[in-house]
């Protein structure tokens, strides 16, 4: 389950489009932060996706992906061009093909390496969706989840969302703000959409005669949709975007994505996965958690991409990183198991030390947004030395301060019992992972 959100040139203070999410997934589903530069093949090249092979086109964009790391294609991710997409798992009454196709994750990423605006990525995964379909298991220790997909997509002029039920699809050109979980937010109004789609809806019984045609209406499915408190999860980015319309920055992003709806959060106390920044907390209705984020910050001189490359925003850090030829520092590639070289899981430590007793955030939180503002100073002044070397900085800082935050965590006894079945399920997934808590 995770949450994306946009806001363009109209909705922003300085102009800028800003683009957001929250990548939830298995709590032991480490994510890769990577890049990938740009690549010319020959024009007889295969493409190993993460379920099927596809041919290869002649030419890539280099790309900034989000990656969990057992999977070919991606949560999120941006290209050298400005394009940023992120997508959504959505639950509809179209058929899942559950073998031999592609994700929307590897549709994701073949829109990022093959699409230079927002219009052209739509072209692209639209194109795909006909030619070969979407589905395939897209969970890592849950091989029964299927899902279909939408997506964000924006640029530095213009975003779109895109939401699909099997091969069908409507789009939609964003004005101002927009957001979405994991349910069709697409009503009466679309600007694109595939040529059958009403007429499909007709023939199957779900859009009776005299009804307008409404596309979550007609498509979306109410069970899995209802329970992923997508609903929910929309309404509270949504709102935050909206009170805060024209003004919206950088840091609105960061608190969008760290939004718990509570000011006295406590990790064990929720059913359902109704926050934005997401915890897992049992295995029937919050079997999962933000395991990545990501913001874009698209100007019209530059773009900047911030990325924790670890879960839980709430405890982690936005680092600033650019496509360039240097784009980002070794930060280790994360795999099933505790490995506390790689980024991913030395800050899974601080993450899971912090869930067990909330309050502890304290000890550390005040110090971690002076660092963010820090790393925004820096971003915005390149005058004295190269993005690489502020990205590549920021990213020794950040390791650093987490191994302080760890430390001072560990020192302070847990001040409060936990739901058992809770604790349970996290020294399960501890324990799964290889990972000690004291």
């Amino acid at each position: 389950m995770c949450d994306t959100f946009v806001a363009v040139s109209s909705a922003t203070e300085d102009g800028s489009v800003i683009f957001g999410k929250n990548s939830d997934r298995e709590p032991n589903e480490a994510q890769a932060l990577e890049y990938y530069p740009p690549v010319k093949y020959s024009g007889q090249d295969q493409l190993y996706c993460t379920y099927l092979r596809i041919p290869q086109v002649s030419e890539t964009y280099g790309v900034l992906l989000c990656r969990p790391f057992w999977m070919w294609g991606a949560e999120m991710g941006a290209n050298e061009k400005g394009l940023v997409i992120g997508n959504e798992a959505v639950f509809t009454k179209m058929p899942i093909t559950k073998n031999h196709t592609l994700t929307g994750m590897d549709l994701l990423r073949l829109a990022l390496e093959r699409a230079s605006t927002a219009q052209q990525g739509i072209q692209v995964i639209t194109g795909l969706l006909a030619d070969l379909g979407q589905g395939g298991a897209c969970g890592y220790a849950d091989k029964n989840l299927f899902y279909h997909n939408s997506y964000i997509l924006a640029d530095k002029e213009e975003a779109w969302v895109l939401e699909t039920s099997g091969p069908l699809w409507a789009a939609l050109k964003i004005k101002d703000i927009y957001s979405i979980s994991n349910g069709l937010t697409i009503g009466e109004e679309f600007d694109k959409s595939h040529p059958n789609l009403i007429d499909i809806a007709r023939q199957k019984g779900w859009l009776k005669k005299g009804q307008t045609f409404n596309f979550s209406k007609c498509y979306s499915d109410w069970l899995f949709t209802t329970f992923s408190a997508s609903r929910c999860r929309r309404n509270s980015s949504y709102d935050l975007l909206e009170t805060q319309m024209g003004k919206i920055d950088l840091f609105s992003a960061f608190k969008i994505l760290r939004n718990h709806k509570q000011q006295s959060y406590d990790p064990a106390s929720h059913f359902l996965m109704d926050s934005v920044c997401a915890h897992a907390g049992n295995c029937l209705t919050r079997n999962s958690g933000t395991t990545g984020s990501l913001v874009a910050h698209l100007a019209k001189d530059s773009n900047t991409f911030w990325a924790t490359g670890t879960a839980g925003p709430c405890t982690g850090i936005f680092k600033p990183v650019w496509l360039e030829k240097e784009v980002l520092p070794d930060s280790g590639g994360p795999g099933a198991g505790y490995n506390p070289e790689t980024l991913w899981w030395h800050h899974e430590r601080l993450h899971r030390n912090v869930l067990k007793d909330y309050s502890k955030m304290s000890l550390y939180r005040e110090e971690r947004d002076q660092m963010e503002i820090s790393f925004f100073k820096k971003a915005s002044d390149l005058k004295e030395k190269s993005r690489i070397e502020i990205t590549s900085q920021a990213f020794a800082q950040s390791r650093i301060a987490t191994e302080n935050w760890i430390n001072r965590v560990e020192s302070q006894p847990a001040k409060r019992s936990l739901n058992p079945i809770f604790n349970h399920y996290w020294k399960k997934q501890n324990k799964k992972a290889g990972l000690k808590l004291t």
